[in-house]
């Protein structure tokens, strides 16, 4: 009796285990279906192939980590001295992936991310933010910080929850002018980057200087902040359009 016990005991150990590995399969992973669509992964979960610094051609060295598939930047107290930015990049595409950020916590995804003749390195910013703890949240002008704004430009259309220290899925569509913002599955923002109104929230952001008019470049690469909070991402995902 007590060896049928064991056995039993053991197979379902063994299943469970099982179980949790066909789990853990699932990140970073392109699906059949995903990769007849022309999606490609853009972090593999093992390191950070394909990625960079800006005008480097390695990532930092200390800022990030990647730890059981999921790609972190470190609390370090410092602001965007470790951004990573993607080695190739993009004009038209469908970017999809999944976050998780620390309390009081700011991060972004930067794309379009291009060298401007005036302003040097910049990008528009689909914002990482913990809207109830971090300064921002509360003081951000005309609500244009907030989690999934086009950050310091563009207003959320409708806000959602926001999710601390739980893995939040972030998606950013852009094909020609025209961009759109996802959170968890629904959209949040979508503008037109040749629209008057767009021109107006340049004219009062803290890119009003940058030549050529900021956003109106034709393709950049993608980033992710370093902001000295702690962030994490996985199934970092895109397809060109």
């Amino acid at each position: 009796m007590i060896m049928i016990l064991k056995r039993v005991l053991f197979f379902f150990v063994a299943f469970f285990s099982i179980g949790i590995l066909n789990a853990q399969d699932k990140s970073n992973f392109l699906t059949k279906k995903e990769a007849e669509q022309g999606w490609k992964l853009l972090f593999n979960g093992k390191d950070l192939e394909g990625w960079s610094s800006v005008a480097k051609n390695t990532p930092p060295a200390t800022s990030w980590a990647v730890q059981n598939g999921i790609l972190t930047a470190k609390r370090n107290g410092n602001e965007g001295g470790g951004d990573i930015i993607t080695l190739a990049e993009y004009e038209n595409f469908d970017l999809k992936l999944d976050f998780m950020l620390s309390k009081g916590g700011n991060s972004g995804v930067k794309y379009f991310f291009t060298h401007y003749d005036k302003g040097g390195w910049l990008g528009l910013e689909y914002q990482i933010l913990d809207d109830v703890n971090h300064p921002d949240g509360k003081n951000g002008r005309d609500g244009n910080r907030l989690q999934g704004t086009l950050y310091d430009m563009l207003s959320l259309d409708k806000k959602q929850e926001n999710k601390v220290g739980e893995w939040n899925h972030a998606r950013i569509v852009a094909k020609g002018t025209q961009v759109t913002h996802y959170l968890n599955g629904k959209k949040i923002l979508s503008f037109d980057r040749n629209s008057d109104s767009y021109k107006e929230a340049w004219k009062r952001s803290k890119y009003k200087d940058s030549e050529p008019q900021f956003g109106q470049v034709k393709s950049g690469h993608i980033l992710f902040q370093d902001h000295g909070d702690e962030v994490s991402f996985k199934n970092v995902k895109i397809k060109v359009l």
